[in-house]
């Protein structure tokens, strides 16, 4: 009987011991609901990507992705909260270029953005659009230009927070045409919206999805996309390095988790991503914001954040823009 008990012994814990998820995993991932921190407002583009794959995610997983709008500090507080999170696979972060722009912009930052998180998944890339309000006396970006240099510091200039992808596009064109303009930093673009339709704001580089809407309703005008092409969505919109040559800017948004969070939880994810991404209705809806699908791996994200963050950092440095 003794031999017999060591003999099942031998045979069966080492089946149990390989049973148990490596990293922290759960084999039922995901058994509750998860929580994806958006740092900024609801109604900006982050917001709506966010929103439109949550709900995907959601169907797909057969568990709750609850939308946790945390805005403030440039995306700075909803990063903070997100990366303090309890790194198990239940808390997502919507990363966009103020996470590689911040690294830069701010000067104390609680955490190290590219140390401390974890790609998950791409989700799209968009152009910003450059856009005014209808009171401004401009139709095109030469026009614009020639208006601010007759008007140096009378322009004001909004955007979705300091360091945000929108307001480095606009202090790119700054740099590259020489204009003053006035800069207004809002808690997101959504609460910039009243104020530039209304007149008392002129122009945001704004992302596309969140502003498409305005332009196509005529509440807004478009001058120019920032990538080097112009858009699809916006055929008639001439690209602003058609009167700017060289400029380009475009703004890049996937999710991420807290560093140590399980590597089997971040893989299952990210082929839920990619699957929604593949999907022609997730396809087509993303294509009417303006944008293309970031389908690939967490590393191949990871590496385009690496590469936005030593891009944006040299246009900080020569723009001089600082945030305590």
């Amino acid at each position: 009987m003794r031999s017999f008990i060591l003999t099942l012994a031998v045979t069966f814990f080492p089946a149990v011991l390989t049973a148990v998820p490596a990293h922290g995993a759960d084999d039922a991932y995901p058994s509750r609901t998860i929580r994806w921190v958006v740092p900024y407002p609801p109604g900006g583009t982050t917001d709506i990507l966010a929103r439109i794959m949550a709900q995907r995610l959601a169907e797909r997983i057969g568990q709750q992705v609850v939308v946790d709008n945390r805005g403030g500090a440039g995306n700075n507080i909803g990063t903070d909260i997100a990366l303090k999170a309890q790194p198990d696979g239940y808390t997502l972060l919507l990363v966009n270029p103020a996470n590689a722009i911040n690294a830069t912009l701010y000067r104390n930052l609680p955490f190290d953005f590219l140390r401390d998180y974890t790609p998950v998944a791409g989700i799209i890339r968009v152009p910003n659009v450059m856009e005014v309000t209808l009171a401004l006396p401009v139709k095109t970006v030469a026009e614009f230009i020639s208006h601010v240099k007759a008007n140096p510091g009378k322009v004001i200039m909004a955007s979705s927070g300091s360091g945000t992808s929108v307001h480095l596009s606009g202090e790119l064109f700054k740099s590259m045409t020489g204009i003053d303009m006035t800069h207004v930093p809002y808690k997101g673009a959504g609460p910039a919206f009243p104020d530039l339709i209304g007149g008392q704001v002129h122009v945001m580089f704004d992302n596309m999805p969140s502003s498409i809407e305005f332009i196509r309703g005529g509440k807004l005008r478009a001058l120019g996309v920032t990538t080097a092409k112009r858009s699809a969505q916006l055929p008639d919109v001439p690209a602003v390095a058609e009167t700017v040559p060289g400029y380009e800017a475009s703004a890049w948004f996937g999710a991420g988790m807290p560093k140590g969070s399980p590597a089997a939880n971040i893989e299952k994810l990210n082929r839920e991503f990619n699957a929604i991404l593949a999907e022609p209705k997730t396809r087509a809806r993303l294509a009417e914001l303006g944008g293309e699908p970031l389908i690939g791996t967490p590393a191949e994200f990871g590496a385009i954040h690496a590469a936005e963050t030593e891009k944006w950092a040299k246009v900080v440095k020569s723009s001089g823009a600082r945030v305590e």
